[in-house]
């Protein structure tokens, strides 16, 4: 059987296709971390304190409480981290804009479902996706 390759163009496309999936995904990762959510919003300050007070009761807590509580801290140190870190939304607006036209004709995606998933209008029509 003889042995199969890609030509230039080929692997071209599949290197482009991984490129415009990747800026996809991280501004829709992006834009779901920073989507604003209900009630009192939770700073660092806040998962600081909750933090402190788990780490206190641990202390006097049963082993079965105790084991509970170990998960708690670990959950809120992860997010405390999270919200700490900070997200450069200009450049993964300029890569989706770049590249999600391209990406979601190649996928069939409408206007509507990008607006379902949170990406703005604004940002549809920068990158050139507008109601068909």
């Amino acid at each position: 059987m003889a042995e199969r390759s890609m030509s230039p163009e080929h692997k071209a496309a599949l290197v482009l296709g991984r490129t415009q999936g990747r800026a996809v995904r991280a501004y829709l990762e992006a834009l779901e971390l920073n989507k604003p959510k209900r009630g009192r919003p939770r700073t660092s300050e806040t998962v600081g304190r909750q933090i402190e007070n788990v780490t206190a009761e641990i202390a006097t807590a049963n082993p079965l409480r105790r084991l509970e509580l170990v998960q708690k801290r670990i959950d809120l140190i992860a997010e405390k981290e999270a919200l700490s870190a900070e997200v450069d939304m200009t450049e993964l607006e300029a890569n989706f804009v770049l590249h999600a036209a391209e990406y979601g004709n190649r996928k069939g995606l409408t206007y509507k479902a990008w607006r379902e998933v949170g990406v703005s209008t604004e940002i549809l029509k920068k990158a050139g996706i507008g109601r068909q």
